[in-house]
């Protein structure tokens, strides 16, 4: 079977400018930190962002590669509002869509299964829908006659997500308490870039843990990374825990100076 092992800037160098880019992991949580390191590094702007946001929302708006979010959140988890985000988001740098965090789940799996929508509850009486004007309802064509949010399917270029292993095929397993939604992200996505804390046999996998910890199916993804400590400084249990200390400094220091030193580090960039 095709070996599909890169490095994080081969996998970047397959971006464009103006894409759609859906990133895994949650908050501050199994962040691809090292894909959006190479992506920082790169050229690539005018990005559409889909993300339950952290720390990879917060740079590349801080960067100024962002034309428009689509999020429920933007959240370092332990300091509540992303501040790097908030400031860009307070400037009117880019176009914002935020939805529920339901809706935004069902967005995902509407893509994955190549639908242009699915109805949901999630949203109606809220104020979701008065800031998100272009959202439309939809009526069940049952005896019931419901009237359902129809959530646009979220449809990605392209996807960046990180979990513990993965083996050369594409295979990826996460071992923490949370799988997150980085299979739909995979899924929903024309092409899917998966970074790992290590790379191993896929015989390896199911002897670390059980094969329902297999998350992620090689046929959804382009292209593999090995990238330990990949998600630094967000966690990626059992691996590692977040650092807090270093989450500290970057929502402290100005954008310029932390990525001065933050991008000329190697730490976590992938071989």
């Amino acid at each position: 079977m095709t070996d599909k092992t890169m490095t994080a800037d081969e996998a970047v160098s397959r971006l464009r400018s103006g894409m759609t880019l859906g990133i895994g992991g949650w908050g501050s949580r199994r962040k691809p930190m090292a894909l959006v390191r190479a992506l920082l590094r790169s050229e690539v702007t005018d990005l559409t962002i889909v993300a339950y946001g952290g720390p990879d929302v917060g740079m590349l708006a801080a960067a100024g590669r962002i034309r428009k979010l689509v999020a429920a959140f933007v959240t370092l988890d332990s300091i509540p509002l992303e501040p790097h985000y908030r400031a860009a988001r307070e400037a009117g740098a880019f176009e914002l869509m935020e939805i529920d965090e339901a809706m935004f789940m069902w967005g995902l799996h509407a893509a994955a299964n190549r639908l242009p929508f699915l109805p949901v509850r999630a949203g109606l009486g809220s104020d979701v829908m008065r800031v998100n004007p272009a959202l439309r309802t939809v009526t069940s064509p049952y005896d019931d006659a419901e009237t359902f949010v129809a959530v646009p399917a979220l449809r990605l270029d392209a996807a960046l997500v990180h979990v513990n292993r993965a083996d050369r095929q594409g295979n990826g397993q996460y071992l923490g308490p949370d799988p997150y939604f980085d299979d739909l992200f995979c899924e929903a996505a024309d092409a899917a870039y998966l970074s790992c804390e290590r790379v191993v046999e896929t015989a390896e996998l199911t002897k670390e843990a059980a094969p329902q910890s297999l998350l992620i199916g090689r046929h959804t993804v382009t292209g593999v990374v090995e990238a330990p400590n990949g998600a630094h400084f967000t966690s990626c249990a059992p691996d590692y825990a977040r650092d807090e200390a270093a989450q500290r400094e970057y929502a402290t220091t100005p954008w310029p100076e932390f990525a001065e030193r933050w991008l000329a580090s190697s730490e976590g960039a992938g071989s």
